[in-house]
């Protein structure tokens, strides 16, 4: 009787580290397919956005981006000035083409009230070397360690963007099917160690990645089609 109540202890015990093993594989399995959805997302909004040549990006930004970061509609905006919070992806140029995606969150600044509190897709494109050395830092303020402005809006701007380029990072904002400059100073960017960890099987320090030193998972491909399509494609027009 004892051994067969100690066998049965031991098959109870047996059963329950199988589940918590296949639970905790679940829940990795899980996240990777999130970070894999976003990434498409970044890739589907940058698309939509492009194929309206009058609402879109302009040439000149794309031509100019060293930087690109796509927040997809999983952001979630709070009601009133706090809870602000958004993750999606950034590449910069290298000099071997545009670095593998790396891991962003967005949080706090002002924009909720701004947007309503609803979902929006959130683009930044930084277009000067000292916006792209920020963005390589890991963590910057918008507005206080880079500067930054609502870009402008039309695949053939001109007069607006001249003056826009300034910046160091111009931002927009889709919601409701429609594509505008936003103001986002005071939002923080920072890196997402996190997923970062469940992108690439381990940390890897943000500089490394979009300083190009990390080969790009296949999982990115559609995104980075979409960033290497609308940033070379200016130079294929002229050329």
């Amino acid at each position: 009787m004892k051994l067969r109540n100690a066998a049965a202890k031991y098959f109870l015990t047996l059963g329950s580290v199988v589940l918590i093993l296949g639970s905790m594989s679940w829940a990795k399995d899980k996240d990777q397919t999130d970070i894999d959805k976003r990434i498409d997302k970044a890739a589907e909004v940058l698309n939509e956005i492009m194929a309206v040549p009058d609402k879109a990006i302009p040439d000149k930004v794309m031509q100019h981006a060293k930087c690109i970061a796509v927040v997809p509609s999983l952001v979630k905006i709070a009601v009133g000035f706090g809870g602000q919070h958004g993750k999606g992806v950034a590449t910069c140029r290298t000099e071997h083409g545009w670095s593998a995606p790396a891991p962003i969150t967005i949080t706090g600044g002002s924009w909720g009230l701004q947007l309503g509190g609803q979902a929006v897709d959130l683009v930044m494109v930084v277009n000067s070397d000292k916006g792209m050395q920020k963005m390589l830092s890991s963590k910057f303020k918008l507005g206080a360690d880079a500067s930054a402005a609502a870009g402008p809006v039309g695949r053939d701007a001109s007069a607006d963007t001249d003056i826009k380029m300034n910046a160091e990072v111009l931002t927009y904002s889709r919601a409701r099917g429609i594509f505008a400059g936003i103001d986002l100073n005071g939002a923080v960017i920072s890196q997402d160690k996190d997923e970062t960890a469940l992108l690439y099987g381990k940390f890897i320090p943000f500089d490394d990645i979009l300083d190009g030193k990390v080969p790009a998972p296949p999982s990115a491909e559609p995104f980075l089609a979409a960033v290497r399509k609308y940033s070379h494609e200016v130079h294929e027009r002229q050329g």
